[in-house]
């Protein structure tokens, strides 16, 4: 490879090292598509990139007999924390409950737990996968395992997501967020900084670093790898990015502190800012010539004034090579691939997801989409596919459907979709069954007309009902998302909603219930007063991305929660899945052809169970 590649006119850049960096947590189930998709980019561009799944490499870690006896090694500085503890304060019925529990690990038990996390870690990765009772004792397992970590870091709770781990420190508040990052007894990602993000970087020597956060639960991993590697690493370049990094936007240019463990941060879409901003660094032009990047420089944190936004048909396909394909914890790799950028629709008023663009929707050419999919179809030998676009547009859904059956692709596939009168015809899901689509997330947030209206969502229960019917009868398993207590939501409406949901319980296999966050970003909270919102910013909750409010009328944030509570401890028993990840279910669906489970269910025991399953 030529040690320098072309950049902008008349200009040469050195070939470059960067190491991508996906930290925890998140289900380990799937690559996330951010890292592939820069490295993509950059390695278009000549440069030298290492993809590294911290979050991936932490719970096969986590899940094997090296891991477990490393980390048992630190249980006697735990056991004289509460001894010390108890001398002078004296144990409450907590750490009474967990020094017990300490002393109860002893190395026949802790060799007996490394044994089980390898024979799930060999299920979930096996045929055995598709034997519910051996995968739902391989989940058991997980949860075991790690609950049993928690007792070294107490009083530290780490969990599996979608339970997340949780540490002592609000991932809100910034000066906690740096007391949290130098704890040492509850932070475990200093010790997965230590096993496995440490020795890589020794290894590889990159001259940059890039880490994704998408979800604000990754701030607390993300931020301790950077204090870490800039004690270990001064000169290695760390820049952050994803979705919580531009809707902290405004307020990191405030936060010398929080800035001084990382370099720049890109915000809004991150390919081409990240590899301008590659080929800056070490150069003698100014870092305000990178679009869509704040950075940190001798004289202080500057914002660059320059925005862009990509053009989605100029880039190229996403390249998952480096990653550990054959880890991830699922029998049959499954790829992400987005085609789309933005939502087609972008104006429900609780959704803030556009805050992370700067332009509207775009979307690839139904060719070019095609040919990338067969294109990582045969480079990675898989048929399973997500489309994890905001929403797929009904014309470039039906157009999909049909070229994938014209090519012959022979792929299956899941993706995300509004409710839409355009999606009611029966033809539409007999053409996307016949096409591979196995499992939908659908945006229902709630069965009252009044209420959709009130959202924009600019759909009706009648078309809800219909698409459900019509999809459900093609074969494909239906996931319905939705909330309670939107502004001005009544009990009345509320109770329409769980109505809805029963009448139509046949066509809804699975549901994604939860209460309404007023985000930071979403239209609602920019126009509070006409949906009758009071909310308050607290001055020390300085990373907030969301508001505690209250309402002129109906439902408040606790009637809300009370009203999700009393619904998840009544509603139709066969929403209750034994096993409830996402991919697992779709690969249910794809291994056994249908999307009536029995199995799955809670209470399959109790039921006559088809010979099939």
């Amino acid at each position: 490879m030529s040690l320098y590649t072309m950049g902008d006119k008349n200009t040469c850049h050195r070939t470059k090292k960067i190491m991508l960096l996906f930290p925890p947590d998140w289900f380990p189930s799937e690559p996330y598509l951010s890292l592939p998709s820069l490295t993509a980019v950059l390695r278009s561009a000549g440069h030298l990139v290492v993809q590294k799944d911290v979050n991936l490499e932490m719970y096969d870690w986590f899940f094997s007999s090296n891991g477990l006896q490393l980390i048992f090694e630190k249980a006697p500085k735990q056991l004289e924390r509460l001894k010390n503890k108890s001398a002078l304060l004296g144990l409450d019925d907590n750490d009474r409950s967990l020094k017990q529990a300490l002393t109860g690990c002893t190395k026949a038990r802790i060799n007996e737990l490394s044994q089980h996390a390898e024979e799930a870690k060999k299920i979930v990765t096996s045929h055995d996968f598709f034997d519910v009772k051996k995968l739902e004792w391989a989940i058991n397992i997980f949860h075991e395992v790690t609950s049993v970590i928690s007792l070294v870091y107490a009083p530290a709770i780490i969990r599996l997501p979608p339970m997340e781990t949780t540490l002592p420190y609000n991932t809100f508040i910034s000066t906690e967020l740096m007391k949290a990052i130098k704890d040492a007894q509850v932070n475990v990602y200093r010790d997965v900084y230590k096993q496995i993000l440490q020795p890589s970087i020794h290894s590889e020597n990159p001259d940059i670093i890039g880490i994704s956060i998408v979800l604000k639960q990754q701030l607390i991993s993300s931020l301790t790898f950077c204090s870490l590697i800039k004690e270990d690493f001064p000169h290695i370049h760390i820049t952050i990015g994803g979705n919580t990094v531009t809707r902290l936007r405004d307020i990191l240019p405030e936060k010398p502190d929080l800035f001084a463990v990382f370099d720049s941060a890109i915000v809004f879409e991150g390919e081409t800012a990240l590899l301008k901003l590659v080929e800056t660094i070490g150069t003698t032009r100014n870092l305000a010539t990178v679009p869509n990047v704040i950075f940190r420089d001798a004289s202080g944190i500057h914002t660059s004034p320059l925005i862009m936004a990509e053009d989605v048909t100029r880039l190229p396909v996403p390249d998952f090579d480096g990653l550990p394909l054959e880890k991830y914890f699922v029998p049959e790799l499954i790829l992400p691939y987005v085609a789309t950028r933005g939502c087609y629709w972008g104006r429900c008023k609780f959704c803030d997801h556009g805050e992370g663009y700067t332009a509207g929707y775009r979307a690839k050419k139904i060719s070019q989409i095609i040919d990338d999919i067969h294109y990582l179809q045969n480079k990675y030998h898989t048929h399973n596919f997500h489309f994890p676009d905001e929403s797929y547009p009904p014309a470039l859904f039906k157009k999909l459907s049909y070229a994938l059956i014209k090519n012959n692709m022979n792929i299956a596939w899941m993706t995300h979709l509004r409710f839409e009168n355009s999606l009611t015809n029966e033809e539409i899901w007999e053409t996307a069954a016949n096409a591979g689509c196995k499992y939908l997330h659908l945006g229902f947030e709630s069965g009252s007309e009044r209420i959709l209206k009130r959202m924009d969502k600019s759909t009706t229960t009648n078309i809800m009902s219909k698409m459900l019917k019509i999809s459900s009868n093609a074969g494909i398993w239906n996931h319905v998302m939705g909330f309670f207590g939107f502004p001005g939501e009544s009990y009345e409406d509320a109770q329409q909603t769980i109505q809805f949901l029963e009448e139509n319980k046949e066509f809804v296999h699975s549901i994604g219930f939860g209460t309404f966050d007023l985000c930071k970003y979403a239209p609602v909270t920019k126009e509070n007063d006409t949906f009758g919102i009071t909310y308050y910013k607290n001055p020390e909750w300085d990373l907030a991305l969301n508001y505690y409010y209250t309402v002129d009328e109906g439902l408040g944030i606790e009637d809300s929660e009370k009203l999700l509570e009393a619904f998840e401890k009544n509603h139709y028993e066969g929403w209750d899945l034994r096993i409830f990840i996402r991919e697992y279910v779709f690969l249910y669906v794809v291994h056994y052809g249908t999307n009536r489970l029995y199995s799955l269910l809670c209470n399959s025991q109790n039921r006559s169970i088809p010979d099939f399953l």
